[in-house]
């Protein structure tokens, strides 16, 4: 049960309000932004994702810089009230097309329907987009294509000698095509976030992968689909060894520690030919959550070295290695490391031709960042190269107070980035087959790959 859910921005506007029982105030979302913007409790630079104020407890998410929040009084589930907040974003990126706070703005009708269907009086009723589409009658405005393409630099995804318009999986799933014409489209994702912690020296202490196969359907009529998966797969360690290092290029069994399937999804044939076959809902979903954390090649290392060089001085040295193939770029990467909090001064060097980096010292909390993601022009990105090296060395200055080990002190190197059509699982679709036939199907052999950090960590 809930008293309100509210969509706040990035600079803490109201976008959406709803309150559901009247029993919190109605400045329940000043009062949420404000403490999140200031959190600075037990040594946390950022707010957790539950709290309590005043007797009020704050639930929310960030959903693609929009914060999703519920509020009540009552003891109810955490993990409960975090997952209705991500069906929610889900539901309205549905009906919507593209989740941004522009969208919603221009939805705000249709979004507030939606939110009147999902929870009536505090209490969850549905969050399936099939099943709302009963009662949902106001239609989504849609955002301009051209201004959904300018959002990111992958416009177009290339295969073979067809193009996949990067906007295509942005449509609503109750808006029509011009003409009145049924979109008979689906589309597939494979989406993982990798946890990997290297020590010192540059090896590998832990790895983790989290992945899933995420689908969105605008097929008519919910035809059955078979979905097939690499032949080699496996599900738990069975008899294979944790350590039996095979390159995320080669061949090689892909052994997944366990992994969970929608509900929609039968198994029937899973164990002979590694198919799943289901009837897709409406709109996205996840069709299998999985987790490996058997050896893998991690798509980058980081060295990392900090050193004294003087008097109140001292030098950190960074270097990326791109361990992906050459053909494959990364085009948002970030690289952050705590200081030790004497240093009062840093100055930075790049590697000579260094294009698209970006540098900055947090005085403030005594952090270094060095970015590789920066824009070149409005349609020119800089991207990091399958195979390619990057340095930076920074020069520390330090207060004259007392200091102790800078080595200790320092770190550790955390790095962000994506890297799409790339999965270091191996996990593959192989194929994907339709039981109704239609000529009004429009096939692309087309599966989006994307590669996130999770923790990505490197130790000093």
């Amino acid at each position: 049960m809930i008293s309100q859910f509210f969509v706040l921005s990035q600079r803490g506007d109201n976008i959406v309000f709803r309150d559901y029982r009247g029993e919190v105030p109605k400045g329940s979302a000043e009062i949420f932004f404000r403490k999140v913007k200031f959190w600075k409790e037990d040594g946390q630079e950022e707010a957790p994702p539950v709290f309590n104020v005043d007797g009020v407890n704050y639930f929310h998410v960030k959903v693609v810089g929009l914060l999703f929040v519920a509020t009540t009084r009552a003891n109810v589930s955490p993990s409960l009230v975090l997952e209705l907040l991500q069906r929610i974003a889900r539901v309205i990126k549905d009906y919507v097309g593209v989740l941004n706070e522009d969208s919603i703005r221009k939805n705000f009708v249709l979004v507030y329907e939606l939110l009147d269907e999902v929870i009536d009086f505090g209490f969850v009723q549905t969050t399936s987009t099939e099943l709302l589409k009963s009662y949902i009658f106001n239609e989504p405005i849609i955002l301009d294509s051209a201004r959904l393409s300018s959002i990111g630099p992958t416009g177009l995804f290339m295969q073979g000698t067809k193009r996949m318009p990067g906007t295509a999986v942005t449509k609503s799933v109750v808006a029509s095509e011009p003409g009145g014409r049924k979109r008979e489209e689906i589309f597939v994702d494979i989406i993982e976030k990798i946890s990997v912690t290297f020590s010192s020296s540059g090896y590998i202490l832990t790895s983790e992968i989290d992945g899933t196969i995420q689908m969105k359907s605008y097929l008519t009529g919910n035809p059955e689909i078979r979905l097939a998966l690499n032949e080699d797969l496996s599900i738990g360690r069975g008899g294979g060894s944790a350590y039996d290092y095979r390159s995320s290029f080669g061949s090689g069994a892909v052994i997944l520690d366990d992994c969970n399937f929608h509900e929609s999804v039968r198994l029937d044939n899973f164990e002979v030919d590694k198919t799943l076959t289901l009837v897709p809902p409406d709109g996205e979903f996840p069709v299998m959550n999985y987790r490996m954390t058997q050896e893998f090649k991690p798509p980058f290392r980081i060295n990392a070295l900090i050193e004294e060089a003087g008097a109140l001085k001292a030098e950190v040295i960074l270097k990326i290695f791109a361990e992906f193939p050459s053909n494959i770029t990364s085009n948002t990467i970030a690289v952050q490391m705590p200081l030790p909090k004497y240093t009062i001064r840093a100055s930075f060097e790049l590697e000579p031709g260094a294009v698209g980096q970006t540098t900055d010292f947090k005085e403030a909390n005594k952090r270094l960042e060095w970015g590789l993601k920066k824009a070149i022009n409005y349609h020119q990105f800089c991207y990091i190269v399958g195979g390619s090296e990057h340095t930076l060395r920074a020069r520390l200055t330090f207060s004259p107070e007392a200091h102790g080990n800078i080595t200790k002190e320092s770190g550790p190197v955390s790095m962000t980035f994506t890297i799409p059509m790339y999965n270091s699982s191996r996990l593959q679709v192989k194929y994907l087959q339709i039981a109704k036939k239609s000529g009004t199907y429009n096939p692309y052999r087309w599966v989006r790959y994307v590669t996130l950090a999770n923790s990505y960590v490197a130790r000093i």
